[in-house]
C-alpha cells in the first residue's frame, strides 16, 4: 500500500476514534480538583506566569514575591476575561518556579481555572533537574510524581493535571531523557495524566512516541511540545496518524502549519497557545508578553482563510479538554 494512503488511513482512524470519544465525559484536574470539563469552553493550553531560568542547583522561591508577581501578571490575566477564557495550563515545571500556592492565588483573584503539573524538565543537558533526579530510577520518579497526584504538591492540597518533561532534541535519547519519558510513562499508566514535553523540531518526537509504545501507553496521551520549530510538513503528518497531539504553541505560530492540518484532515489533533508570560525573578525589569494575539490576530486571520465555527472551537475548546483529560491511554 502506498506510503501517503496509509497515513490517510491512520489519520481518518485518529478522526474516528477522537469523535466517538466526544459522547464520554471527559474530567481534568485544575488546581481546585478533578471535574467535568466541557467542550464549549475555551483553553489556552500553554502558557507561563512565572519562570526562573537559574537552574535547578540555585532555585529559590524567596527570589520571589508572590505578592509582586500577582501585580504584574494579575492585568494580562484580566484580559482573557473579554475572551471568555475559562482554562489557563501553567507549563512551568517543578525547579523552573512552579508556585502552586501562586496559581493559587492567582487563581481566585482571577476566575481562571488553572492547571499545573508535575514532572521535571530535562532541556540545557538537564540543567534544571536536581541531583536526586540523576540518581533515581524511572520508578523512583514515577513515585514521586504519583505522590503528588494522590496527595497534592509541596505539602498543599494542590494536584497537578498533566505531566511536564522536557528533553534536548536527539535520536537516540540521552539517558537521562530516556529516564523522563519511562517516568511519565509509569505516571500516566497510574494517574491517566497527559505527558506534556518541551520538543522542538521532530527528531526528538520519534523516539519519546517509541518508548511510550514499548511501555504500553498510546501516543494519545503525548503533547508534542513547541511543535511550530519543526519544518518539515511531512512530519507532521507522520504525528497526527499516530494519535499525539501536536502543539503549536509559539508568538509567532505559522499560520500555514494550522491550514495544512485543516487541509489535510488532522486539524483535531491541534493545540494552539502563546507560550507567553511571564515574570522572571532574575530581571529587575519585566517584559511580558500578553495572552490575547490568539483572538485578536490568529482566530480572524484563520476566519479569512474559511475556518469555520466549529474549526475555531476545535482548535480552542474540544481538542485541549481531550489533550488534558485524566484518562489512561493504552496501546490497543
Amino acid at each position: 500500500m502506498d506510503g501517503s494512503i496509509k497515513v490517510c488511513i491512520s489519520i481518518l482512524i485518529t478522526i474516528i476514534s477522537g469523535c466517538s470519544l466526544g459522547s464520554k465525559k471527559l474530567f481534568v484536574q485544575d488546581l481546585s480538583g478533578k471535574h467535568e470539563a466541557s467542550l464549549d469552553q475555551i483553553w489556552l493550553s500553554h502558557e507561563h506566569i512565572l519562570v526562573d531560568f537559574i537552574g535547578a542547583d540555585s532555585i529559590d522561591s524567596n527570589d520571589w514575591s508572590q505578592a509582586l508577581v500577582i501585580e504584574e501578571m494579575t492585568p494580562y490575566l484580566e484580559e482573557l476575561k473579554q475572551f471568555n477564557v475559562t482554562y489557563f495550563v501553567d507549563a512551568t515545571p517543578n525547579f523552573l518556579g512552579r508556585d502552586v500556592l501562586l496559581l493559587e492565588k492567582i487563581a481566585n483573584r482571577t476566575g481562571l481555572k488553572i492547571l499545573t503539573n508535575t514532572g521535571l524538565y530535562g532541556v540545557r543537558n538537564n540543567q534544571f533537574i536536581p541531583d536526586y533526579a540523576k540518581k533515581a530510577t524511572a520508578k523512583e520518579l514515577s513515585e514521586m510524581w504519583i505522590q503528588e497526584f494522590d496527595v497534592g504538591i509541596d505539602g498543599s492540597s494542590i494536584r497537578p493535571g498533566f505531566i511536564k518533561i522536557g528533553i534536548d532534541k536527539a535520536d537516540p535519547l540521552t539517558p537521562m531523557h530516556n529516564k523522563l519519558i519511562e517516568a511519565a510513562a509509569l505516571t500516566h499508566l497510574e494517574t491517566g495524566m497527559a505527558i506534556a514535553s518541551h520538543t522542538g523540531k521532530a527528531k526528538g518526537l520519534w523516539p519519546q512516541l517509541a518508548q511510550l509504545k514499548s511501555l504500553r501507553v498510546s501516543p494519545e496521551a503525548f503533547i508534542w511540545v513547541h511543535a511550530q520549530a519543526e519544518d518539515n510538513p511531512e512530519e507532521y503528518l507522520k504525528a497526527a496518524a499516530t494519535g499525539c497531539w501536536i502543539s503549536l504553541d509559539g508568538l509567532g505560530w505559522d499560520l500555514e502549519k494550522i491550514l495544512f492540518a485543516k487541509k489535510h484532515g488532522f486539524l483535531n489533533r491541534i493545540l494552539i497557545a502563546h507560550d507567553a508570560g511571564w515574570y522572571d525573578p532574575q530581571k529587575d525589569k519585566q517584559s511580558i508578553q500578553g495572552f490575547t494575539n490568539i483572538f485578536t490576530q490568529l482566530i480572524p486571520a484563520l476566519k479569512a482563510h474559511d475556518f469555520t465555527d466549529e474549526d475555531i472551537k476545535l482548535l480552542l475548546s474540544t481538542n485541549p479538554a481531550q489533550a488534558f483529560s485524566i484518562r489512561i491511554r493504552k496501546v490497543k
